[in-house]
């Protein structure tokens, strides 16, 4: 509005100018001063808000502008008029302005037949020229900030998608954390839980077999202490990349993880190809995949259980198979009489997860023969 309320006051003074002026010449036609200054006040004064309130502040001029210009003040009725064409158009719209335009032909027309004939066709050309030359104006402006307007929006918007891309990478992050913590923490104390209670019952009667089992204790509790560990320095630290780390297990440590279950208890028979060189997303889904299924295996296949783990890759295409031949049920469901245990919970949800992203699948549910079996295919995209 600075820049309004300069401009408007040069106007006013041009006006007042010309009727001192044309007073000097002493016009017989020129009102007395008390008559003149508001007059040419109330027209320039709305010009002050023409961005504001285009609208009114328009209409306001056009009703004044026939005062001013009946009474010959000056310029400030056609500067006015103009200035009140462009704003309409650049501030409130294409549909308002030939609102406004009419209005201001009717008027003009109206004063032009009333007034003298003698200059009728340059009257009707400047008006003509005028109203063409504020709208061209007045449409190439309101192009312009329309066009800064979407620019503004789609930066926002972009903005608004890139935090939200950020929250949604951010909870995948957590989500897959969470997978590895339940992974790390459902297996290890799993494995201890079993072996507490084998050396409890052979603390005294085999001494030997108890100082085994709590040996195995003691290291997988260590190791599970050390997963945590580096899993949770992740969601503690925002700089730690230039840590080390200690790397994931794979498919080709799954000899190492049936070791652990055997002397956790559960014989396990693996039979495994060549792998090769596996994508390290899938390799590790192998080994989670395998981790989870013999963990429910020790905790819900029961006693003298046998658990056989098969991985065998055909082209593209790795095959996992899991399945043991216990009887045991899952505890919840003990009071209903199943005798199987059905899907659920989070390391099953995991395990459909893992194969799930990499584009495989994942079966689970009861053996042919009884047992409970697991069967996953996860297919090998080798980046080239």
């Amino acid at each position: 509005m600075a820049g309004d309320t300069v401009l408007a006051v040069l106007l006013g003074l041009v006006d007042m100018l010309l009727f001192v002026a044309d007073g000097f010449a002493e016009l017989p036609e020129l009102p007395p001063w008390y008559i003149a200054l508001p007059v040419n006040i109330a027209m320039v004064a709305p010009l002050v808000f023409r961005r504001k309130s285009p609208l009114w502040s328009a209409y306001v001029v056009l009703v004044v502008s026939i005062v001013h210009a009946t009474l010959m003040l000056g310029i400030s009725s056609v500067a006015g008029l103009a200035m009140s064409i462009y704003s309409v158009v650049v501030y409130a719209g294409r549909r308002q302005g030939l609102v406004f335009v009419g209005a201001v032909v009717v008027s003009s027309a109206v004063q032009l037949a009333l007034g003298p004939t003698d200059e009728l066709v340059i009257s009707v050309l400047f008006l003509a020229f005028g109203i063409a030359l504020c709208w061209t104006l007045g449409e190439f402006v309101g192009a312009r900030r329309a066009y800064d307007v979407e620019v503004e929006a789609r930066l926002h918007l972009l903005e608004t998608e890139r935090d939200q891309a950020t929250r949604i990478a951010v909870a995948e992050e957590r989500g897959r954390i969470a997978r590895e913590l339940h992974d790390v923490v459902a297996h290890a104390v799993s494995v201890m839980v079993v072996q507490a209670d084998g050396a409890s019952y052979a603390i005294e009667s085999n001494p030997e077999l108890a100082q085994r089992a709590l040996q195995t204790i003691s290291e997988t509790g260590r190791g599970a202490l050390g997963e945590l560990r580096r899993l949770l320095d992740v969601l503690r630290s925002d700089d730690a990349d230039g840590e080390p780390r200690v790397p994931q297990p794979d498919a080709h440590a799954l000899g190492e993880l049936a070791d652990r279950m055997r002397t956790a208890g559960v014989p396990v028979e693996l039979e495994t190809d060549d792998l090769g060189d596996l994508p390290a997303g899938v390799s590790l889904g192998i080994y989670r995949i395998v981790q989870e299924s013999l963990t429910n295996t020790l905790k819900h296949a029961g006693r003298g259980a046998t658990a056989a783990v098969r991985v065998h890759r055909t082209g593209d295409l790795v095959e996992v198979e899991v399945s043991d031949d216990g009887a045991g049920r899952i505890p919840q469901l003990a009071a209903t009489g199943s005798s199987h245990r059905l899907p659920g919970g989070n390391g099953l949800i995991g395990m459909r997860e893992r194969a799930h992203v990499y584009g495989g699948t994942l079966d689970v549910g009861p053996a042919p023969g009884g047992g409970w079996q697991v069967r996953a295919a996860l297919p090998v995209r080798l980046d080239k």
